[in-house]
């Protein structure tokens, strides 16, 4: 007679696994990587559609980017992460812009405003990474009033990011029972995840380029100021954290475009519009 075994995936911890995010994301300096990243910001907004006079919430929105490109259309914009430096980041240079924008530490995944507060919500690589996509996911809808968009920027499994973490997971694993940040690249699990409250789902494949002087120099810019990275390599030995440089080092060299004078790394996201029922 043979006995089944029952395999359990194992529930998430995710109150825990949001504090080892939060203290990744406060380590180094994200604003450094955050201001090259502009561009997308001022893409999403243009996608969503952000008029004057719109109430505006930008989550998980580090140094600002969505935040500033609202505020720029003449929105009514509140900026929200929960690390506050780099709010902190955010406010100075909306003030350096003399942009009237409201700051306030919060957590995407515990929004403290009111349902249906918001004609418009964005995020640019942000709310893709809170561990709980379901929970993040009801939380955005919750406080967009009916008819608002939800305006996303989120890196493919397939690009540069992508297969980043991938790289990373190679040498540090990830949580057990998470399901990928790089999911919300994905028409499918956008399908899954805002299906059923939303009157469209607009998708549009498109490119950051990574501009850095070689690949070495990527590699040291985001070791010392991108959270995920610099911890990576601070969990490592010696001799891992040079195996993981000589890994990602690779990957640049092989997307790279520009050739042997310079670094540029197309890198694959999708932007995303959804519309409330």
């Amino acid at each position: 007679m043979s006995l089944a075994v029952e395999t359990r995936t194992p529930t998430p911890d995710f109150a825990a696994i949001k504090a080892r995010q939060q203290a990744t994301w406060a380590s180094g300096d994200f604003s450094v990587i955050g201001t090259t990243l502009q561009i997308v910001g001022e893409s999403l907004a243009e996608a969503a559609d952000v008029n004057a006079g719109e109430r505006v919430l930008d989550v998980a929105a580090g140094n600002g980017n969505a935040t500033l490109a609202a505020a720029r259309r003449f929105a009514d914009v509140t900026s929200t992460d929960y690390v506050p430096a780099l709010l902190d980041r955010g406010r100075a240079r909306a003030q350096a812009e003399g942009l009237a924008v409201a700051f306030e530490v919060a957590d995407v995944e515990n929004l403290r405003f009111a349902d249906a507060s918001f004609d418009v919500v964005l995020s640019t690589y942000g709310a893709m990474f809170a561990p709980d996509h379901r929970r993040t996911a009801s939380e955005m809808l919750r406080v967009l009033k009916p008819g608002g968009r939800l305006g996303l920027a989120n890196w493919t499994p397939d690009g540069f990011i992508g297969r980043l973490f991938k790289v990373i997971g190679a040498y540090v694993p990830p949580p057990a029972g998470v399901q990928s940040p790089a999911l919300w690249g994905t028409e499918a699990h956008l399908a899954e995840l805002f299906g059923a409250a939303a009157a469209s789902i607009r998708c549009e494949r498109k490119y950051f380029n990574f501009r850095y002087r070689s690949a070495a120099h990527w590699v040291q810019v985001f070791r010392d100021f991108y959270g995920p990275t610099h911890k990576a390599f601070g969990a490592l030995d010696a001799a891992g954290a040079a195996a993981l440089e000589r890994a990602i080092a690779a990957l640049l060299d092989e997307m790279n475009v520009a050739g042997p004078a310079a670094l540029v790394v197309p890198s694959a996201y999708l932007e995303v519009v959804v519309t409330k029922s």
